[in-house]
């Protein structure tokens, strides 16, 4: 990290908010107090966790914590999921993704085992019987099939543990690689495996519209 063009390596140093310019890797940040919202691209291998007792390897290794302190990830991706994972140093904001009164879409790429047929596409789209319920009807649709699997694009409105996994075991098409792509109206895009960025405000703005918070919030 950098102050003011300058190499910054002691702890404690200090910033004054509108006066000092801050860089992580060469590029410019915004100060911790105001609210962001970083977007990594997961990958394997990685806990979505800010620390783990046993010593795993967790997504805080990725994501710039000294640049911006408080922040926290938004849901989570099982050990083996990659893709787009969000964090926030806004509570507020984070706690409205996850509820599901907002329905916030989540859309993945699953590559399943077995060719995925009318019937297996149907059910997935009503909904599914998991051991705590049934799931919300998806949107569910055949990308490509290939050497007895198919890449499906699933889009999700709830967040149930491992609920992707779940719902292809069930249909009897287990899946075998998975890749969130979207959140409500933020894309992964072509962001790297491994790395970050902060949502512009554009993208900021229209995640706070998508849980029904005021705008304005993260000017605040």
């Amino acid at each position: 990290m950098s102050v003011n063009g300058t190499v910054v390596s002691e702890l404690g140093t200090k910033i004054i908010p509108g006066v000092d310019e801050v860089s992580l890797d060469g590029e410019m940040v915004e100060l911790p107090d105001k609210k962001v919202v970083v977007m990594l691209n997961k990958p394997a291998g990685f806990l979505s966790a800010m620390s783990d007792d046993h010593g795993g390897r967790c997504v805080s290794e990725l994501i710039p914590t000294d640049a911006y302190p408080g922040l926290f990830p938004v849901g989570r991706l099982d050990k083996d999921t990659t893709g787009l994972l969000l964090f926030t140093n806004d509570g507020e904001l984070g706690n409205a993704l996850i509820h599901p009164r907002h329905h916030v879409a989540k859309t993945y790429l699953a590559w399943v085992k077995g060719s995925v047929g009318l019937r297996a596409l149907q059910t997935l789209q009503e909904g599914v019987h998991l051991e705590d319920g049934i799931t919300q009807p998806a949107h569910a649709r055949v990308l490509e099939q290939a050497n007895d699997r198919t890449l499906l694009e699933l889009t999700i409105y709830e967040g149930h543990n491992r609920q992707v996994r779940r719902m292809g075991a069930a249909v009897n098409h287990p899946v075998e690689q998975l890749e969130r792509i979207q959140i409500g109206p933020v894309e992964l895009g072509d962001l790297q495996a491994g790395k970050w960025r902060l949502l512009d405000e554009e993208e900021h703005r229209a995640l706070l519209a998508a849980t029904g918070l005021s705008r304005d919030r993260m000017d605040s």
